[in-house]
């Protein structure tokens, strides 16, 4: 019986290359948008061959699906951290903690706003977007189920994944505006979030006498 494929982590010396080019990525990113993205101006920035950013990344698409990875996993993180309990008076307190934490990563990740807010029309970097999605909708449901019991849920469409992906649309408006999330629309992309799980969640979900293990 064959035995099923591994997949083998980078060396140490390759990680390293490859976390120097994400940087110089980030930094471009960060000083003149999609616009200034390319392989060798990643390379000079890393401070090596085009050639060795070629032999990790085979293009300009290839690297921004790497930071996009990177992004929704600190989004991933923002969910899988403690939450305290007692603090939580009902679902909105659980919504407002969520929506402050992946606030918080745009706010710290200029990477973030371009590539999950800008409007770049580049389709590996949406469809990569759309699949982590759907990822941080499954945590973000069972976070909730945690603390709250759910009432039954669409199973055709991940509810949670979509209350995300509307307030992201407005956040997206501020940065095409203002080049940042002003607090106004701050404040707008919770409510939308929290409007659209109010259609699925009754005003007054009882919260568990202790989390869910």
């Amino acid at each position: 019986m064959p035995r099923p494929a591994t997949v083998r982590k980078p060396r140490p010396s390759s990680q390293a290359r490859i976390a120097a080019i994400l940087d110089a990525a980030r930094q471009l990113l960060a000083r003149h948008g999609m616009a200034g993205l390319s392989i060798y101006a990643m390379a000079e920035l890393a401070g090596m061959p085009p050639s060795s950013v070629y032999h990790f990344f085979a293009n300009v698409g290839a690297v921004l699906q790497a930071l996009t990875a990177d992004v929704h996993a600190a989004f991933r993180a923002c969910l899988e951290a403690p939450v305290e309990h007692d603090a939580l008076g009902d679902w909105r307190d659980l919504s407002r903690l969520v929506e402050e934490r992946m606030l918080g990563v745009y706010a710290a990740d200029s990477a973030a706003r371009q590539l999950i807010l800008a409007q770049h029309g580049l389709a590996e970097v949406t469809q990569a977007d759309r699949l982590h999605d759907l990822e941080l909708g499954r945590l973000m449901r069972d976070l909730f189920e945690r603390h709250f019991p759910l009432p039954p849920l669409p199973e055709d469409l991940d509810v949670f994944a979509l209350a995300m992906e509307l307030g992201d649309r407005v956040y997206a408006r501020s940065v095409q505006q203002y080049g940042d999330i002003v607090p106004r629309f701050a404040e707008e992309g919770r409510r939308v979030f929290d409007a659209y799980l109010a259609l699925y969640l009754p005003p007054f979900l009882p919260k568990r006498p202790r989390p869910l293990d």
